[in-house]
């Protein structure tokens, strides 16, 4: 039979004469160790309730009204709304948000995608800018980064896109939102909307479309399609094919009337027109206010005028390349003042209360 060691025997002595001291030093150990995991999952729910309560909190000071889906209605058709800011500019306009303010509560069921170059990729925290704050109160308002050399990849887009020389054109900007639109479309389709528009009613039903803005010319500023549509695809051949970055507005609204012309064929684009399943939208439509007529936005109208100049308007473009820079004051009768306080109401309050520090907001 084997014997113990001695060292081994003393220490089994010395552990069972002191066995309650054992079981107290353990139990004190368990404890302890509760305690810390305890305290620490309640201090993480009480910081997770805290910050719950901070969003609840700064969403109410934003939007005491939140719209809500109307119950029982018909399910949205399938396709996302989205704007695309091109330049690294990450501190949206009064207009910007509005436009996005807009469009999230006419779609309470649809997502709104706000694509933004100057974001960070991943999953790093929005910028910390008031129309962030308001604009992510909306459950359906999304903000992403906008990778380019992914969008444009497998498009007839990505070889031009990858040819520096053209970013130092005079209109880039402009012209490398044209590319965006067309291939958003393309890929995804959906609804694509500058951040000049305040929308008024959803434009879900307005597929396959997009509108003309003045007499025998086409706008791409609202474009709405289905997902690899060949209209589509032809407007990104024909910006490869045409392309001529000189000129203002060859890569949007004249190639896209070009191309619609070539697409029916005609020679007179007509006010709402159909051909081969894509609609030419008649300009009171999306663009009520003519571009020539630009300050009439910020002429003083009475309600009953305003309802008759928008009785078969879905959403109105702003021009902001035009109105850009124009004073508004928000709390008066003018045009856009009460377009505001109608259809972005969270973004109108926010003007008023910044108004108070100045004489009227910019744009």
């Amino acid at each position: 039979m084997l014997r113990m060691p001695s060292c081994l025997l003393k220490l089994t002595r010395v552990v069972l004469s002191h066995k309650l001291g054992v079981v107290f030093i353990l139990t004190i150990s368990f404890v302890f160790f509760a305690s810390v995991v305890f305290y620490w999952r309640t201090g993480n729910d009480a910081e997770a309730q805290l910050y719950s309560f901070h969003t609840q909190s700064k969403c109410a000071e934003f939007l005491p009204y939140l719209p809500h889906p109307t119950a029982g209605g018909p399910p949205p058709s399938p396709g996302d709304v989205f704007f695309v800011e091109t330049s690294e500019k990450t501190d949206p306009s009064y207009l910007f948000t509005c436009s996005v303010e807009s469009a999230a509560r006419t779609h309470p069921g649809t997502r709104v995608v706000v694509l933004m170059k100057g974001l960070a990729n991943g999953n790093a925290s929005l910028p910390n800018h008031w129309a962030f704050s308001l604009l992510s109160c909306f459950p359906n308002v999304e903000f992403r980064h906008l990778d380019l050399p992914e969008l444009f990849s497998g498009t007839p887009l990505a070889k031009w896109y990858l040819q520096s020389e053209h970013q130092k054109e005079e209109h880039f900007l402009a012209v490398l939102s044209d590319a965006c639109r067309i291939t958003i479309m393309w890929k995804f389709g959906g609804i694509y909307l500058d951040t000049d528009f305040i929308v008024l009613r959803n434009l879900k039903n307005l597929t396959n479309a997009l509108g003309i803005q003045s007499q025998d010319v086409l706008n791409g500023a609202f474009l709405s399609f289905k997902p690899k549509h060949e209209f589509m695809e032809l407007c990104m051949k024909d910006f490869v094919e045409n392309y001529n970055g000189q000129i203002w507005g060859h890569q949007g609204p004249e190639l896209l009337t070009r191309v619609f012309k070539k697409w029916c064929p005609i020679s007179y684009i007509q006010n709402n027109m159909s051909c081969k399943g894509v609609r030419a939208l008649s300009p009171e439509v999306l663009y009520p206010i003519f571009w020539g007529d630009w300050k009439k936005l910020f002429d003083t109208v009475n309600s009953s005028e305003l309802h008759r100049l928008l009785k078969n308007t879905y959403a109105v473009h702003v021009w902001n390349k035009l109105s850009h820079g124009t004073r508004l004051e928000i709390t008066s009768q003018a045009f856009l003042a009460q377009l505001y306080s109608q259809f972005c109401p969270a973004t109108s309050t926010k003007m008023k209360r910044d108004s108070e520090g100045q004489s009227r907001p910019v744009m």
